[in-house]
């Protein structure tokens, strides 16, 4: 009965995440049938719209930093069933880009708008490609296990855990963090960029350039030297011609 409890939570937190990440396509694509985007609120701006977005992009970004550090995992696991520890980070990240589509404030000065029509639709098609760059890697990982669901069920069936192995499959092959790299993309091809667009973009980016620092330092522990050939041979977030990330 506790396992299946431990499923359900799951679910309930895989669907929490999945929503708020849906919405973060809207959000920063300025969906018109959203009250809440980058560039939209039903409340007055506030006078402090830079350090309250700065804000919440530290916010966003300590709240991935730190719940995924193993220091920080091994404590929770103290509190949470071990099962479960993987659902409460993506439940953390739903609350916490809530909170970000909730307080962003707008800042609606624009910085470039692409008037030509062939211009608009190509960085429209860059901005889904992104995400869907996005999406499929985390297929090509293991979406599941990512988002917090195989682990409850290997703990239902009372299954183990896979020897976990070093891999690069699809996109892997040509970017190291082609979820990252789908993130950038998706951030920054806009027709129409404003102040508050460029300010969450260029705060985004930099998380993922200091985001992408710690990981690597854990899987060069994790992989050793399977880690560091790879990561002499492939770019970090673009493919790599004659050297360079």
């Amino acid at each position: 009965m506790t396992r299946m409890l431990h499923m359900a939570v799951a679910l309930i937190c895989y669907f929490a995440f999945f929503g708020s990440f849906l919405y973060l396509i809207g959000f920063v694509g300025n969906l018109p049938e959203l009250q809440r985007t980058v560039d939209r609120s039903p409340d007055a701006a506030s006078g402090s719209a830079v350090l309250i977005n700065l804000g919440l992009i530290a916010l966003f970004g300590l709240q991935h930093s730190v719940m995924a550090r193993a220091g920080f995992k091994a404590g929770l696991t103290r509190v949470v069933p071990p099962a479960l520890e993987r659902s409460v980070f993506c439940l953390a990240s739903a609350v916490v880009l809530i909170v970000l589509y909730c307080l962003w404030q707008p800042m609606p000065t624009l910085v470039w708008d692409v008037q030509s029509g062939g211009g608009r639709m190509s960085l429209t098609a860059l901005f889904f490609l992104g995400w869907l760059i996005v999406l499929i890697s985390t297929f090509l990982l293991n979406h599941f296990e990512l988002f917090g669901l195989a682990q409850p069920w290997r703990n239902l069936r009372g299954t183990a855990a896979p020897n976990e192995a070093f891999a690069t499959p699809g996109f892997y092959r040509v970017v190291r963090h082609p979820i990252y790299a789908g993130f950038v993309l998706a951030f920054w091809a806009t027709p129409t960029m404003t102040q508050g667009h460029l300010l969450l973009a260029a705060g985004m980016t930099v998380y993922i350039l200091i985001g992408i620092r710690y990981e690597e330092r854990d899987l060069v522990a994790r992989f050793g030297a399977q880690y560091s050939a790879y990561k002499a041979k492939v770019g970090m977030l673009f493919p790599r011609f004659g050297g360079g990330s």
